[in-house]
């Protein structure tokens, strides 16, 4: 595996990949990487001659008072992952290269960044859309690979492709889980251990409401049980149930609804989905 700093490196190397007629596929992370992230790597190695996993910590996509200090650093056991997954080559940019002197940094990501996530945290998805776009310049890719836990983030990064219209397959994953059923995530080894045994709970109620929804419950109701069904100590940030395809309120037409929600259990945010066809449409 070959790791790569700059941006003059690794254009130099994927130039000559791609003189060799290879195709290319790129893993966007930001590192304390788990199974999950690996399955990525999985499902890049199935679509490209060449996978690139970049590790970069955006600091524009965290408000003031998050946690990007404390967001996990462990290089070396990324690296080893990594490699033991079969990755071609390792991007591990500096602030300095993504973000030079005068870059502009007008990203406008449409009213689907303000739903969800997006009303508590109203600059994150602009960050999110200005790092991805910037390393798709970089890496030039043939295929993009994303997880579908940051179901609202993949949605804004297929509209970016779209808008800014750029030849790029997108990849995904199903939500990778712990075997109780709690969606991986690298702040999950934050949980203390009262915590991380309530944790599980989160997924149940939205199975729980994918069940009565289904099972004829009215939608309204089926919120409603849902949240009280979490109650203390999970702070709510959002439960919604809408069209997985538009992030938009479910209507007659819709076909596939999401059940989406986030919340906070201690000093850590959750977010969880799961995305479901509708009976008899």
């Amino acid at each position: 595996m070959l790791i790569i700093k700059t941006i003059d490196a690794i254009q130099e190397h994927l130039g000559r990949c791609r003189d060799q007629g290879k195709t290319i596929a790129l893993v966007p992370t930001m590192g304390g990487l788990h199974q999950g992230h690996l399955q990525l790597i999985d499902k890049a190695k199935s679509h490209a001659d060449v996978v690139v996993a970049s590790i970069f910590v955006n600091p524009t996509q965290f408000a003031p008072l998050e946690d990007l200090s404390n967001y996990p650093h462990r290089p070396e056991a990324d690296k080893k992952g990594l490699m033991g997954r079969g990755t071609d080559v390792l991007f591990l940019p500096s602030v300095e290269q993504i973000y030079p002197k005068n870059q502009i940094s007008g990203y406008e990501v449409g009213e689907i960044a303000l739903l969800l996530c997006g009303k508590s945290r109203p600059t994150h998805f602009k960050g999110v859309a200005q790092v991805v776009s910037r390393l798709f310049d970089i890496v030039e890719p043939d295929v993009a690979v994303f997880g579908e836990k940051d179901y609202q983030q993949l949605q804004i990064i297929k509209q970016l492709i779209e808008r800014q219209k750029r030849k790029i397959t997108i990849a995904t994953i199903g939500i990778v889980r712990e075997d109780d059923g709690l969606a991986m995530s690298t702040r999950n080894k934050y949980l203390n251990t009262k915590e991380r045994v309530l944790a599980p709970n989160f997924n149940q109620a939205l199975r729980q409401a994918k069940s009565d929804y289904l099972g004829g419950m009215a939608l309204n109701d089926v919120i409603s049980r849902a949240k009280d069904s979490l109650g203390k100590p999970f702070e709510l940030d959002y439960f919604e149930m809408l069209d997985a395809n538009t992030l938009t309120q479910i209507t007659t037409s819709s076909t596939d609804v999401i059940v989406i929600s986030a919340v906070k259990l201690g000093l850590n945010r959750l977010i969880d989905n799961i995305v479901f066809r509708r009976l008899n449409v």
